[in-house]
């Protein structure tokens, strides 16, 4: 069974990211696609340092193992939404220090699979924020997964968001269209249709 991993970036296990995700999961679990969450929890989770020694080990080299613990359930993994709170009109810091390492020390665990980004708002700075996540799919080769409107959801507390006729409809919306997607690429392997092969990384470190 195909299976989409769900990160929560919010400390709050059982808040209104938690909320949305769970509309997108069950939505997933209707299509016959397999869910997980995977909680970030309160636990401090440290920024990427740009040291290089994940390209030598293969793995993130800090103690703090939720990351190297994330990348092996993604490398099994078809497709990823990833569920931020709004902080100052941006994600949460602990989302952001997470994926920089993940992505860093197991991109090739994520290439060609969908991603979905979801942010949970009381009132504003949610498209930053999705716009913010985004990124990590463009920059690795990652079809990106939208509804019929920006993946967001309104409401200070979970019975708000749960108020939230719109938003919930958005997010499962971004269930369906994720498990139509990992059906689609199921189907052109399944025909011979691969992911494409990158060419050698070219790097240009100045602008003219």
């Amino acid at each position: 069974m195909a299976k989409v991993l769900l990160v929560n970036g919010s400390c709050n296990e059982e808040g209104c990211t938690f909320t949305a995700l769970m509309e997108v999961a069950s939505a997933l679990e209707k299509e016959g696609i397999g869910t997980e969450i995977f909680q970030l929890g309160k636990d401090a989770i440290r920024d990427c340092i740009g040291c290089g020694g994940c390209r030598k080990q293969g793995r993130c080299v800090f103690g703090d193992d939720s990351v190297n613990r994330f990348v092996e359930k993604a490398k099994e993994a078809d497709g990823f939404v990833f569920g931020t709170p709004v902080y100052y009109a941006h994600p949460s810091g602990r989302i952001l220090a997470f994926l920089d390492r993940a992505f860093y020390s197991g991109g090739s665990a994520f290439a060609c699979k969908p991603g979905a980004s979801v942010a949970s708002a009381r009132r504003a700075g949610t498209t930053a924020s999705v716009d913010v996540l985004n990124k990590y799919f463009t920059i690795n080769r990652m079809p990106v997964v939208s509804s019929n409107y920006w993946n967001m959801v309104h409401g200070n507390t979970p019975d708000e968001v749960r108020k939230d006729l719109e938003g919930l409809q958005i997010m499962r919306g971004v269930g369906r269209n994720m498990a139509w997607l990992i059906k689609c690429i199921e189907a052109g392997k399944a025909s011979g249709v691969a992911c494409p092969e990158p060419e050698e990384k070219i790097r240009t470190n100045f602008i003219r």
